[in-house]
């Protein structure tokens, strides 16, 4: 089996419409940016961040990091991620998208998405959780949770933040009680030859519809692996988010 090379690249940006300057707030005394990096580089030789302000650039070089500058013009962090790669001068066979909000990720999430790649035929991989039933429907029909379907094989059929599969027997309050569901978790990897391939790739519909990157990829043809892992994941989009990752650190002692 071939050795493949991973690099880890994390997109930031400063500026967020609800929590301006959000990797560069501290959690217990450690920015959120550094606690991504540090728990990513747990199981990734090569890490990265890719970033469009200095001030994210400097704090990232200061705890001994490695960040490039990236354009401030991307639609996304896939096309971030593409610009930092090339910057880089990297070699590594297999990208991994990393996200900059989540500074509680598990490294057995980032192995998870490394061992899709042991298939050849794997071009992209993303991560999905097995919804929580006990959560209820009002969390299982949160738009801002993304759901994916697979096929027998593992790869994704759709993605929507819409319930899929629609469970027709039953009132929607049953749903979780009658039918299994997965939760997008977003992160990806690409080998490097179809990420250059993807970002050139003009937005389909279904992507316009949804707000879902990943359904232009699945509207070209491409095939996404997609790996379960049980772990939870705490993305953090708002102020009120980062308070409630600071009670966890605490209570962690983390």
């Amino acid at each position: 089996m071939e050795q493949l090379k991973f690099i880890g690249i994390i997109p930031a940006r400063y500026a967020s419409t609800r929590f301006p300057g959000k990797p560069l707030a501290k959690i217990e005394g450690v920015t959120m940016i550094e606690r991504v990096y540090r728990r990513a580089s747990m199981v990734l030789d090569n890490v990265a961040v890719a970033t469009d302000d200095s001030r994210i650039f400097d704090t990232v070089t200061a705890f001994g990091g490695i960040a490039v500058m990236t354009s401030d013009t991307h639609r996304s962090g896939t096309d971030r991620i593409c610009e930092a790669y090339d910057n880089l001068h990297s070699n590594a066979d297999v990208v991994i998208n990393i996200q900059g909000d989540e500074p509680f990720i598990d490294p057995s999430q980032i192995s998870a998405l490394k061992e899709c790649f042991d298939d050849k035929d794997v071009l992209i991989a993303t991560l999905a959780r097995p919804f929580d039933k006990s959560l209820g429907i009002e969390a299982l029909t949160n738009r801002n949770t993304p759901k994916v379907v697979t096929d027998n094989n593992g790869n994704a059929m759709y993605f929507s933040r819409s319930v899929i599969p629609f469970v027709r027997n039953y009132p929607i309050e049953e749903w979780p009680e009658h039918a299994s569901f997965l939760t997008h978790i977003g992160m990806y990897g690409y080998r490097a030859d179809t990420l250059h391939h993807i970002t050139r790739l003009p937005q389909s519909a279904l992507e316009i519809d949804e707000s879902l990157e990943q359904l232009r990829w699945l509207q070209n043809g491409y095939k996404i692996r997609v790996a379960v892992n049980n772990c939870p994941t705490i993305g953090i989009d708002t102020p009120e988010d980062f308070e409630k990752a600071c009670a966890l650190a605490r209570e962690l002692g983390i």
